[in-house]
């Protein structure tokens, strides 16, 4: 099975020289675009109505024409129609794309579970995408996107904003200037619990995504698939939201969002969504590639959910003059010892990044702190290497319009941050440490666990593509 090599700096530079994006005028549909862009909309419900407000924003930089809006629920296409009515209207974003001529780049926020789908022929027509995280829903998916998008040379961006914030900027020059020392371990926690719990520990983390109203008409705890279905809402599209899952009686259980994101079938819980945020930061500061290991714990797996609370260990290699190191992933009631043990503040979501000699740097998405205090209360932060983002969504609209680079693209970076991400949850299911063949994408220790990086039998009329 063709793959991209487990160095994505190896990658990088294989996959460079096809990107039309490298420093050359982005020409779209054969022509110069920088007057104004088309751009469709699938999805523009929640993360879709904001980044279709975002793009269309008067005084914006970049000039964008809707002509194309697409959701499975009526509600939010009728809304997002009222707003921009010379755009076309779609219920099934299939037939937007075999009607996408006129379309330069496409806005992907439908439920993971669709992402890929709806990326992948967008990718393969030539167009610009621009796709919430996670980037797709397993670990195949992240890599057939990557290898579409450096074939395509197109401008792609991933949905994480924080990444483009400056707070995020001055860790990563903090920790590659070598303030705190090599860095040999990471630890990531956030406190996010939606998932398998017991129905006192729902309540106490307000998970009320798993409440369901019970037979009596009371709210009660879901811990298992609902056993009968309920009436679909005439607005939905009941169908088309399943898309590539196998056949469900709807309920409430599963619909609206994010209620799905506790379900295997449509989300992955905690770590890939939260994960794409959180890890992105000491991805992004150590230079990780591939992780060599992961080995994750927590209550016993359950086949239909995802846990609330969980640990995930990774450890990568060396990387070009940087060590081998450790990123630990906690969710939920889960922290670090050293949170545990109060030796460090006690932030509710955080990044710790571990040097020599004690020295640490602790950050979140708006602040970061070098501790121990009393010793860097005199220091002086390096002048800024990092430019500053125009924003997430702006740089995905330069890049269309000027060439420019963004941050997250799918090819070098936002596939392999979600392939990593993904991981966990795969070591988590399989209950075992496993081992990973990036370059062969494939686990070689525990041949059970392989069925988690794929969707098995995605429904009829949902082909996807392999990887040759």
């Amino acid at each position: 099975m063709a793959a991209y090599p487990a160095s994505r700096r190896s990658f990088l530079k294989q996959s460079v020289a096809g990107l039309a994006l490298a420093g050359a005028p982005a020409l779209l549909r054969g022509q110069d675009v920088n007057s104004r862009l088309s751009l469709a909309f699938i999805g523009v419900g929640g993360r879709g109505g904001a980044n279709l407000r975002e793009m269309t924003r008067p005084g914006n930089p970049v000039a964008v024409e809707v002509v194309a809006l697409c959701d499975v629920n009526a509600q939010h296409l009728e809304r997002a129609a009222q707003q921009f009515p010379k755009a076309r209207t779609y219920r099934d974003f299939r037939r937007l794309l075999d009607e996408a001529k006129d379309v330069d780049g496409v806005v992907v926020s439908t439920c993971e579970h669709t992402h890929a789908y709806a990326t992948l022929p967008a990718l393969q027509m030539g167009k610009a995408v621009y796709c919430e995280k996670p980037l797709t829903h397993n670990v195949y998916e992240a890599r057939l996107v990557a290898r579409a998008a450096a074939a395509a040379g197109v401008a792609t961006q991933m949905g994480t904003q924080i990444h483009a914030s400056r707070n995020y900027r001055r860790v990563v020059e903090l920790i590659q200037a070598g303030v705190i020392g090599p860095v040999r371990e990471a630890h990531v926690w956030v406190s996010r619990a939606w998932g398998l719990q017991t129905e006192e520990e729902a309540k106490a983390n307000n998970d009320v995504h798993g409440m369901v109203t019970g037979p009596d008409g009371s709210r009660v705890f879901l811990t298992d698939r609902p056993a009968e279905g309920q009436p679909v809402p005439d607005y939905l599209d009941w169908d088309l939201w399943l898309g590539p899952a196998p056949w469900r009686p709807f309920h409430e259980a599963y619909f609206p969002g994010p209620r799905w994101y506790r379900w295997w079938e449509f989300g992955n819980g905690t770590m890939s969504d939260l994960g794409s945020h959180w890890n992105d930061l000491p991805y992004w500061a150590l230079k990780l590639d591939a992780p060599r290991t992961v080995e994750a714990h927590g209550i016993p797996p359950h086949p239909e959910i995802a846990p609330a609370s969980m640990t995930a260990v990774y450890e990568y290699g060396p990387r070009g003059d940087l060590p081998a190191c450790t990123l630990t992933w906690y969710q939920g009631m889960h922290k670090p010892a050293l949170w545990k043990e109060k030796a460090i503040p006690q932030w509710t979501n955080g990044v710790l990044f571990v040097g020599s000699g004690g020295r640490m740097l602790l950050a979140d998405y708006s602040r970061h702190v070098l501790l121990p205090e009393a010793e860097f209360k005199d220091f002086q932060p390096p002048e800024p290497t990092i430019p500053d983002s125009p924003g997430q969504h702006q740089e995905w609209l330069l890049a269309m319009r000027d060439g420019r680079a963004t941050g997250s693209p799918f090819a070098t970076y936002a596939g392999p941050l979600t392939e990593a991400n993904h991981l966990g949850n795969v070591a988590y299911r399989a209950g075992q440490k496993i081992v990973w063949d990036a370059a062969n994408l494939k686990i070689t220790n525990v041949s059970e666990a392989n069925r988690f990086l794929a969707r098995q039998n995605p429904r009829d009329g949902w082909p996807l593509g392999t990887l040759t």
